[in-house]
């Protein structure tokens, strides 16, 4: 049993990868630009919230009372940790050989492009896919859902520790929304800085960031392993 407090903290770098997820942010900067901000951008915030909230909710059951033993005496947890370490530094691994070189810029989804006309019901589809689906965030949404179950938690500090996985997760989504919404085309500045720093910064940010969260659960299931 973690508690409450260790179990936070396992949770972080996990809910920060999710968070620093360079295409989402800039797809909901493109449509904060668009011609229909006010319908298509909130729509993709809910469906990137529902994506992480169904994928932590599914793990949760999976790994729960009769799935894995989150007693912290098991194996398949430790194995489970080991996985995802692994899987962690694979995927650091290959997004610092892809970064852009200096002077270059990583060419965006093709999709992009179709951002201006797209409908409310698609943008909340795609919201959700690049929450759930996508194969980074669906690694690190999976990620945190098992530290959650390995914590020996409570029912309510089960779902406190969703809730702020979800909050840290969707902070550069849908935060900008909500500035959008109160503050208008007063926004229009820093979305566009964001969109910049995304753009340029993001392969070392993300880099770091899986490759300690990597050598952390890598850790975790060997020292369980071998302990």
């Amino acid at each position: 049993m973690n508690g409450l407090s260790t179990t936070l903290g396992d949770l972080l770098p996990a809910a920060l990868g999710v968070a620093l997820s360079p295409v989402p942010i800039i797809a909901t900067v493109l449509m904060l630009m668009s011609g229909h901000p006010r319908r298509t951008a909130p729509a993709f915030a809910i469906g990137w919230v529902l994506g992480l909230v169904v994928v932590m909710s599914v793990v949760l059951v999976a790994v729960g009372k009769n799935g894995l033993d989150t007693s912290g005496t098991s194996d398949t947890t430790y194995w489970v940790k080991l996985v995802l370490g692994l899987l962690f530094l694979l995927l650091a691994l290959r997004t610092w050989r892809h970064r852009p070189h200096a002077g270059e810029t990583a060419d965006p989804p093709a999709w992009m492009a179709r951002l201006d006309t797209i409908s409310p019901l698609a943008a909340l589809g795609l919201g959700a896919a690049l929450s759930g689906i996508n194969p980074k965030n669906l690694a690190l949404t999976a990620s945190g859902a098992v530290a959650i179950a390995s914590g020996g938690l409570a029912s309510g500090q089960t779902v406190l520790c969703v809730v702020v996985f979800v909050i840290i997760g969707s902070a550069l989504v849908a935060g900008p929304v909500l500035a959008f919404l109160v503050l208008g085309d007063r926004t229009a500045g820093p979305l566009q800085s964001l969109k910049t720093f995304m753009e340029v910064h993001n392969a070392a940010i993300m880099t770091v960031l899986l490759s300690v969260l990597g050598l952390s659960m890598l850790g975790q299931g060997l020292g369980g392993l071998l302990g």
